[in-house]
């Protein structure tokens, strides 16, 4: 079984260290494990993200999206929401995104799928994703050991507070004893 794990962290240059001891300890910055994930704990990603007009034509085209809704100011000044919408793609993308540090970096072996995603209301360029995620539900997985499986529920705002986006997510996610391990 080949494992994607990264290296030790260690310093680019370590320097004296003042009570002559070992090298100080490198904390690696990263995302809970299953062990440590909390159900019913909401947890809040911060920054923010401001979504430019840059953002979101650069998204749209890249994904091949010919959308006039996405790119075409003068026609969409005439649909009802009179102006561009952010990309729904991207507003997902950028709401999971935003839970990664916190949440999955490094602790997470596959994402198992998204359901019931929805998009209450439009982002429009200029307005800011603010997103939180509750964990609704882990177990241990019975046929991967030291792994378990986690759903969590992404919800998007707007600066305004806006619900603009959710999403079901389920992610396969190491404990911490097996990562450590290296089972």
């Amino acid at each position: 079984m080949t494992t994607n794990r990264e290296p030790a962290a260690r310093p680019e240059a370590p320097g004296p260290v003042p009570d002559g001891g070992e090298e100080p300890r490198v904390v690696v910055q990263r995302g809970l494990y299953f062990d440590e994930l909390e159900e019913g704990v909401v947890y809040a990603h911060r920054p923010g993200r401001t979504l430019t007009e840059a953002d979101n034509v650069l998204f749209t085209t890249l994904t091949m999206n010919t959308q006039a809704l996405h790119l075409d100011a003068a026609w969409s000044a005439g649909q009802p929401f009179g102006q561009r919408l952010v990309n729904s793609m991207l507003t997902l993308s950028t709401m999971v995104g935003q839970s990664v540090a916190q949440l999955t970096q490094g602790t997470i072996v596959a994402q198992l799928g998204l359901t019931d995603v929805s998009f209450p209301h439009p982002l429009f360029h200029g307005d800011t994703l603010y997103t939180e995620t509750a964990v609704t539900e882990k177990r241990l997985s019975s046929s991967r050991p030291g792994q378990g499986i986690v759903t969590m529920e992404h919800t998007g705002r707007n600066q305004d507070g806006t619900v603009v986006a959710r999403a079901r997510r389920s992610c396969l996610m190491w404990t911490r004893e097996a990562h450590r391990v290296g089972a």
